[in-house]
């Protein structure tokens, strides 16, 4: 029997910890039996979170004893990790144990310094945190999680449940996977990344900044062909003086721009619209079809039909 201990800290997120109690505790090979032992433990038998405390009957003493350790996130403004916390996830890493993060759990992980010089994700939200934090750690916002073999992380609290979908086929086998997977109305494998889930905003441009109205003027006229000679021009200054300016005001170039507000108005179009894809691709001015799907994953992480499945309130309605 497989044993997984969650570990719980102050200020834990419910569903962060829910989620892989839930799969894991689920799980059930062919003959029935359940292969894996779930068990959550903490450094002392409290654990506060929002809207009640949590009773812990098993301490730190579990890291040492279990295969598989997962670190749920905790809420904003809770306390870091003690150092008795530090010391016990070091050990069982030292140990070989398999340990793994769900959302801003990563952040824990970074404190013990198991991520260093290692690919990571957290939600995208509190990725550039993490980056910015713990600068050792490559951080990857736009997956749903990451294997570096003993060590894992994984982005909100689906992702977790992706993750843990992984270890378990890993473990025991495509099809047991895929069973546990049907038991949490789940399939085993999700289309792209959390890219599709990231709300990309134009980067801020100084308040009075000359660049306010031309961003106005791109924004209404998205439909058309624009190049950078027109917005050179529109804005009285060479290509290379414009293309200057342009990224002192808002950090980037003014193609990256365009891009990122075709694809805003595209996302706008597929949520909203029942329009054929050829049409978004129009009205968002990319052109033709082809390059709209080439450069809406590329900037995404998925096609725009699965987009649509997704997100697309009528499109899920209409869904039994």
């Amino acid at each position: 029997m497989h044993s997984v201990a969650i570990l719980v800290l102050d200020e834990v997120v419910p569903f962060d910890m829910a989620t892989p109690l839930q799969v894991f505790g689920l799980t059930r090979l062919p003959d029935g039996r359940h292969p894996y032992r779930v068990r959550l433990c903490a450094e002392s038998p409290e654990v506060r979170t929002h809207g009640f405390a949590l009773r812990v009957d098993v301490g730190l003493e579990a890291l040492a004893e279990a295969d598989t350790v997962i670190v749920p996130g905790c809420a904003e403004g809770a306390p870091p990790p003690s150092a008795r916390v530090i010391t016990a996830l070091r050990q069982a890493a030292q140990a070989g144990t398999r340990i793994a993060s769900v959302c801003v759990g990563a952040f824990v992980l970074a404190e013990t310094g198991l991520l260093d010089g290692q690919r990571a994700t957290t939600h995208w939200v509190a990725a550039d945190v993490l980056a910015h934090s713990f600068p050792d750690i490559k951080v990857e916002p736009d997956v749903l999680y990451v294997d570096n073999g003993q060590i894992l992380t994984s982005a909100g609290a689906a992702a977790g449940l992706d993750m843990c979908l992984h270890m378990i086929r890993q473990d025991l086998g495509s099809a047991v996977a895929a069973d546990a997977a049907r038991l949490s109305v789940m399939p085993l494998e999700r289309e792209g990344g959390q890219a599709q889930f990231i709300v990309h905003e134009h980067p801020p441009v100084p308040r009075g900044s000359t660049l306010e109205p031309l961003l106005e003027w791109i924004e209404d006229n998205l439909a058309h062909e624009i190049t950078l000679s027109a917005l050179a021009a529109r804005s009285g200054m060479s290509e290379r003086t414009f293309s200057r300016r342009f990224r002192e005001q808002t950090g980037t170039t003014p193609l990256q721009w365009l891009l990122r507000a075709r694809v805003r108005r595209a996302q706008y179009l597929l949520e909203n619209s029942d329009q054929p894809v050829e049409r978004v691709a129009q009205l968002a001015g990319f052109g033709s079809a082809t390059a709209f799907r080439e450069r809406f994953r590329r900037v995404v992480g998925t096609s725009p039909q699965a987009y649509r499945a997704a997100f697309n309130g009528k499109a899920a309605a209409a869904r039994p």
